[in-house]
């Protein structure tokens, strides 16, 4: 195999990543995945895995059903991993955003189920702070995060805030908030020297304080799914630091709903501590480019499809 334990970290991927037909051809090959599908239909209550698989896409990409889509992928496909290189322990996990609960159940930190549960409340919480407090999100190109925040602060006001909701790689960062606010953070970031703003094609203003809404509902959650020690570190999204502890995880996971993404960060601490190859467990290969931004001599593998899989050999 072409990795190396002490210097390979797996990354889990977050929404925008999915894609009708996420898993089919895993499923087809390898019982240990087929097993991970056949479970998540059964903890639903519903033929889940032929949604992923058939479709339409405009269901699969209804928050509540993409959040445990990509959970379910990518645990299938580490379920794979497992199976084929049962001795292996990586180094690290991280997984971007919706993906660091993903991290937390290959990490060993919370059951499959508990997390399937946990994954589906989450995408059902969202989309209510979404229905009932509609906001927006934009990428914004070739702007440094600490003039973005001055832009960030200029264009909210009491009523209507805006703020850095994902820090994505050098070069690329997602603001969020109130659409208002947003519109005037892209027109100041445009103003101050940024190459574009892009407005994104959500409703949700994901790791914003238009999250507050739901934050009692997720913090219960959070505490309620069994979440233990992780069996390896696990880079929390908000902290950017290696956590393993289950108090320290919760809060990472808790806090996530209205905080940055330090996703920049993250990989530059792994980089920094040694780590040379990424591995992306799931759908797409999305946190690979980004990475490359961050770490370019860094090696990068998805591990989706059952050609990841001959690949890596």
């Amino acid at each position: 195999m072409k990795l190396g334990q002490k210097t390979t970290v797996l990354v889990f991927p977050g929404q925008g990543s999915q894609a009708v037909g996420m898993g089919r051809d895993l499923a087809a090959r390898y019982p240990a995945a087929r097993a991970v599908f056949d479970e998540a239909d059964d903890l639903l209550g519903f033929a889940f895995s032929r949604l992923m698989w058939d479709g339409p896409d405009t269901e699969l990409n209804d928050t509540i059903n993409t959040q445990p889509a990509l959970f379910v992928h990518s645990l299938a496909a580490y379920r794979v991993f497992c199976d084929l290189h049962g001795d292996f322990e990586p180094v690290a996990v991280a997984g971007h955003s919706l993906g660091e609960l993903s991290a937390l159940a290959a990490a060993g930190a919370v059951s499959f189920e508990h997390g399937l549960r946990l994954v589906r409340k989450r995408g059902e919480l969202m989309k209510r702070a979404g229905e009932q407090n509609p906001g927006s999100m934009a990428a914004v190109l070739n702007l440094g995060i600490p003039e973005l925040e001055a832009v960030c602060l200029a264009a909210s006001s009491p009523q209507e805030t805006v703020q850095v909701a994902n820090d994505n790689c050098p070069g690329q960062v997602v603001i969020s908030g109130a659409k208002a606010a947003v519109a005037r953070a892209m027109e100041g970031a445009k103003a101050a020297g940024a190459k574009r703003a892009i407005p994104l094609a959500v409703s949700i203003a994901a790791h914003s304080k238009l999250m507050a809404g739901i934050q009692d509902e997720w913090n219960e959650a959070v505490s309620s799914a069994g979440i233990g020690d992780a069996r390896v570190a696990v880079i929390g999204n908000v902290s950017a630091a290696a956590l393993t502890g289950a108090d320290e995880l919760r809060k990472d996971i808790q806090s996530q709903m209205q905080s940055r993404v330090r996703w920049t960060e993250t990989i530059q601490i792994l980089a920094g501590q040694g780590v040379s190859t990424f591995v992306e467990v799931g759908t797409g290969s999305v946190l690979l480019g980004l990475i490359r931004r961050v770490a370019a001599s860094a090696s990068g593998f998805p591990l989706g499809n059952p050609a990841d899989f001959d690949a890596l050999e």
